[in-house]
């Protein structure tokens, strides 16, 4: 349905409509004024410029890689995205991981190696990806503001660089949309369905653990994974089979050991 856009054309109207649904959501709650004053202290308004240009980046990422049939690596980089939490937790938070979560970062690390040969060459997609919204969790969990004033204000930021984007690469746009209505309805659509699981995801991530919260992420590149084999075919060569296998191995442990009695007691003290 979009592939005569380009992914930065999917990705400033994923930013202007997020926008436009989460202004209404803070007008309705009577936040929105409390919410601009935010950009007078610069502290704040910085952190999120930089947590709105990471997201940005892997939203951008993420939909060229889906384009352009790489839906498979995609999910790879979202499998590796809980297990760059927990590092990031261990070296900036202080969180403790069990043995057996050490373990399972390491295997997870040798299921990344097996994707070497897989992709013919470094596996980039799916290292941007993890890495990038994992530093988008790490920023977001060090902003003072709530999940819907902080994604808010992403989106407030991003929006002058979405809205240049679209008038110098469409200018014709709205004769465009107008011409196809259900490519229309899409599009507005992408502003809801954005913004309501970040809106989740940055509460999840101010108030748990990113130990905890990485597990929890292991549900969405699952489906990705299936509908890249099952629904666009995407071929599953030895190479990623061995991967996955790892990965899967790995995300296994990892539920074991945070449904230890020990590692809910830590997990609850880190929360």
């Amino acid at each position: 349905m979009f592939h005569d856009l380009p992914a930065a054309s999917i990705i400033a109207h994923r930013t202007i409509w997020s926008l436009c649904f989460l202004w209404l959501v803070l007008l309705f709650q009577k936040n929105a004024k409390s919410t601009l004053a935010q950009l007078k202290q610069p502290r704040i308004a910085l952190w999120h410029l930089l947590s709105g240009l990471l997201l940005a980046g892997n939203w951008l990422l993420y939909v060229w890689a889906t384009l352009h049939e790489r839906i498979l690596e995609g999910a790879l980089g979202y499998y590796l995205n809980p297990f760059f939490n927990m590092l990031f937790g261990y070296f900036l938070f202080g969180e403790r991981h069990s043995s057996l979560q050490k373990i399972s970062i390491a295997i997870a690390l040798t299921g990344v190696a097996f994707q070497f040969h897989g992709v013919h060459g470094f596996p980039w997609i799916a290292i941007t990806l993890a890495l990038s919204f994992s530093l988008y969790a790490v920023v977001r969990k060090k902003s003072p503001l709530p999940s819907l004033q902080g994604l808010s204000l992403e989106t407030l930021l991003l929006a002058p660089i979405a809205l240049a984007w679209l008038f110098c690469a469409h200018p014709s746009l709205s004769e465009t949309l107008q011409q196809n209505s259900t490519q229309s309805v899409l599009l507005i659509a992408t502003g809801v369905a954005t913004a309501t699981p970040l809106l989740l995801f940055g509460y999840a991530a101010r108030n748990m653990s990113l130990t905890t919260l990485g597990v929890l992420q292991f549900l969405g590149p699952t489906l990705q994974f299936l509908i890249g084999w099952k629904v666009y075919h995407e071929p599953l060569s030895r190479e990623r089979i061995i991967s996955f296998a790892f990965i899967w191995t790995a995300i296994a442990l990892y539920a074991w050991s945070c449904c230890t009695p020990k590692e809910k007691s830590s997990s609850s003290k880190q929360g």
